[in-house]
């Protein structure tokens, strides 16, 4: 299960959202993602970007925030566009700002996990 967070969903977060998140399918996703970063279980994106646009130069096109399979927020995927056209995908775990791999982006890797 994939979600997709805008950027500015995580940068503002509110201190109504710090106690514990209801199962995922009660709250919007920006929301469940707001509530585990106040909870400390996440790094907010405001932590990890001007570390990926340090290390990675160009235009971040998406992030997206992956769930492993017991539901919790397991990785961030940054899809960027390199100066010289090449398109990269970063992961991070999503709680310590580890980047876990770097390579180019891998187009069959769609949402079929499920199958």
């Amino acid at each position: 299960m994939r979600i997709f967070i805008l950027i500015f969903m995580l940068l503002r977060l509110s201190p109504a959202w710090a106690q514990a998140a209801p199962e995922d399918d009660v709250l919007p996703d920006s929301d469940f993602a707001r509530a585990a970063v106040a909870r400390g279980e996440i790094l907010p994106l405001s932590a990890l970007l001007p570390r990926i646009a340090a290390e990675f130069p160009g235009e971040v096109l998406d992030i997206e925030l992956d769930l492993d399979d017991d539901g919790r927020f397991e990785e961030y995927e940054f899809e960027i566009l390199t100066p010289d056209g090449r398109l990269i995908e970063v992961d991070v775990d999503a709680a310590t700002g580890e980047i876990t791999e770097v390579g180019p982006e891998d187009f069959d890797d769609d949402e079929d996990d499920d199958d």
